[in-house]
């Protein structure tokens, strides 16, 4: 069996929506009576008298508390969750101009959340919070060009967006114009431009942008090569549970690149991505158990990798898997093929 070590070549999966709706304090004058007073209850995280507070205030048309109350009722907070009734006051507070009510409004269309999906009324209201510059809609307005929903696919529209956005450091957007220029969407390609807006999102923890920066210190584009930079950047990913920083820092491991080889520690990476489903990482688990990599040579379970790494129809895995059954016996090939099962079963937990 040959050895393939596997490196995701980076992460060009689009951040999409940020599924954390936020409350908000009244950022004009402080307001009298009872919009103070719940934003008082909020910053002591007293929800219940907060969401009373705010329902009083926003009987009375008051745009802040009616989107406050919106995003109580959105998370459950002080009241039962119930997306339809955030929609409602989501849509009393955007009547009267209030951007983060019109860019939330367009989530929950564009996510079907209280109301059917409806991906062209969810640009709709994007765009209205967008051209007040609110960065979050124009960062999924962005998203909406680039991938052609409720609009027309275009990578140019897309970039101009995300270039709105991540002026005002959204590190979603940061991150998603660096993928634009890393693949020459909507712009020439400019591997020097994505390394710096990669730095952006990565400088504020963004996963995703970690992971790419550290592929392209690990490949030398648009910057000198640094494997020891490379390493550095999958951990801070890989520390946050990201699967392909996970992979990637389990075959620095396993080849030697900006760490001194450890095929125990390429081991333990690999089987917490593989763990995730990343089907590269219980691909690379069926390689080391093969040759006794890092754990004693054992066919039965690298079998059972390959065999669940197969799974979405991997050739390889297929190959090798094949391969591994050929140096076992029949009881070793049930047995393996059971390991997997349960595995499956288990949602790839307590495998090994």
């Amino acid at each position: 069996m040959q050895f393939l070590a596997i490196i995701i070549e980076k992460n060009h999966v689009k951040n999409l929506i940020i599924l954390i709706i936020t409350l908000s304090l009244c950022a004009t004058a402080a307001w009298a009576g009872d919009v103070e007073d719940a934003d008082a209850a909020l910053v002591r995280k007293d929800y219940l008298t907060a969401f009373s507070k705010y329902k009083s205030a926003a009987a009375k048309n008051n745009a802040h508390a009616q989107y406050n109350l919106g995003v109580m009722y959105n998370n459950g907070r002080g009241v039962k969750q119930n997306y339809a009734e955030a929609v409602r006051w989501y849509k009393l507070a955007a009547a009267q101009g209030y951007a983060q009510a019109q860019s939330i409004l367009g989530v929950m269309y564009d996510m079907g959340l209280g109301v059917q999906q409806d991906y062209v009324e969810a640009v709709r209201w994007y765009k209205l919070a967008a051209a007040q510059g609110n960065a979050s809609a124009q960062s999924i307005l962005g998203v909406m060009y680039d991938t052609g929903q409720g609009v027309q696919q275009d990578y140019a529209e897309a970039v101009r967006w995300y270039k709105l956005a991540a002026a005002q450091g959204n590190k979603s957007s940061q991150y998603n114009l660096g993928v634009m220029y890393d693949m020459g969407l909507g712009v020439q390609q400019n591997y020097a431009e994505a390394v710096h807006l990669y730095k952006l999102a990565a400088a504020q923890g963004f996963s995703q942008a970690q992971l790419n920066l550290g592929y392209m210190y690990d490949m030398g584009l648009g910057v000198q090569q640094d494997y020891a930079e490379a390493m550095r950047l999958y951990k801070l990913a890989a520390a946050q549970g990201f699967a392909e920083a996970q992979l990637n820092l389990g075959v620095m491991y396993d080849t030697g690149r900006g760490v001194k080889q450890n095929y125990a520690e390429a081991m333990r990476w690999f089987k917490l991505a593989a763990a995730k489903g990343d089907e590269r990482a219980q691909y690379n688990l069926g390689i080391m158990y093969s040759y006794g990599q890092g754990v004693l040579q054992d066919y039965v379970r690298a079998h059972m990798w390959f065999n669940i790494s197969a799974v979405k129809g991997d050739k390889d895995a297929i190959n090798n898997r094949d391969i591994a059954a050929s140096k076992m016996d029949a009881q070793q090939i049930a047995q393996a093929q059971k390991l997997a099962r349960d595995c499956l079963e288990r949602n790839l937990k307590i495998c090994d």
